[in-house]
């Protein structure tokens, strides 16, 4: 078996025949695995008269815990994964395929495009070439999707995607990934529609699970940055990079919480010294004149006199 693509999926028979055809499309021997999270919109239903697919289905637990079932059960070289709202490029496939076998390649990258609800095109997000693949995924310059990736099975067998991490457990998965050292490369094409949603239906998040995604996302700067300055790999590069999102994540996490904030808006300027945010420059300039605190604390009145 050439490449496994693994697609959870849950109650989206509406978009996940598209996604199962664009995996077909492929000249080499490709396995496609669906894990079905406990569907209740007929999904299992639909993929028991499928043919050439393998299928199981497990109790509603998570986009996680059906990934990593599906890995367990892959037999290909390669793996790809795959949201069931999202589809790959025709024979984009082939070509990273092909990519990995020539330069033997652990990670082989490209571009991706995004598409609205209803798969109109919108734009193009070329892959970025960089020579520092982790400062890349840490936040250096955009990383593209991981689904626009192609990964081989034997280099991220220890590697899960793990729940604790929510939304952002394909984030921490690609950086766990890039903290191996990963022979990584790129095809300078797109692989990958990536279904951009109006609705807060997939995407957005609020109240608590948007509080649980800036945790997650603290924690995986935390837990990277801890094992790279044990390992003599934090360079001032590495601490750099992920600068410009620790600090949009203190003004975030500040609307809530505004001691957390403050923590992680120090914890930027003990990385970097002289770093300076790339947007709201205006608050940026309120936090060197009058402080973190009061800056957030007068944001905080503003909204509530806009309520």
């Amino acid at each position: 078996m050439d490449v496994s693509i693994i697609i959870p999926t849950y109650n989206r028979l509406w978009s996940l025949p598209k996604a199962i055809k664009s995996c077909q499309e492929s000249s080499l021997n490709v396995e496609v695995i669906v894990v079905d999270d406990g569907s209740t919109d007929g999904t299992w239903e639909w993929l028991g008269e499928q043919k050439n697919i393998v299928a199981f289905r497990q109790d509603n637990m998570g986009k996680d815990w059906a990934v990593n079932a599906g890995f367990v059960v892959a037999k290909g070289k390669y793996i790809r994964f795959l949201d069931s709202d999202d589809w790959l490029l025709a024979h984009s496939t082939d070509q990273l395929f092909a990519e990995a076998e020539r330069d033997a390649l652990d990670i082989v990258c490209a571009g991706y495009e995004y598409y609205s609800e209803d798969e109109s095109f919108i734009k193009e997000s070329p892959w970025v070439v960089c020579d520092d693949f982790l400062a890349q995924q840490l936040g250096e310059c955009d990383s593209s999707h991981y689904s626009a990736y192609l990964f081989r099975k034997e280099f991220i067998k220890d590697v899960p995607h793990r729940q604790e991490y929510g939304a952002l457990d394909d984030r921490k998965f690609v950086i766990e990934c890039a903290m191996k050292q990963p022979r990584a490369g790129y095809i300078n094409i797109t692989t990958l529609a990536h279904r951009i949603h109006e609705q807060a239906r997939l995407q957005t998040t609020n109240g608590l699970q948007e509080s649980a995604n800036y945790w997650a996302r603290l924690n995986i700067y935390k837990k990277c940055f801890d094992v790279l300055a044990a390992n003599g790999e934090l360079t001032q590069r590495r601490k750099n990079a992920a600068c410009n999102i620790l600090w949009h994540l203190a003004h975030w996490v500040a609307k809530s919480h505004i001691k957390s904030g403050e923590e992680i808006y120090n914890w930027v300027y003990q990385l970097n010294p002289e770093f300076l945010p790339t947007e709201n420059l205006g608050i940026n300039r309120l936090y060197k004149t009058i402080g973190f605190v009061k800056t957030e604390k007068l944001l905080r009145l503003r909204r509530s006199l806009k309520l």
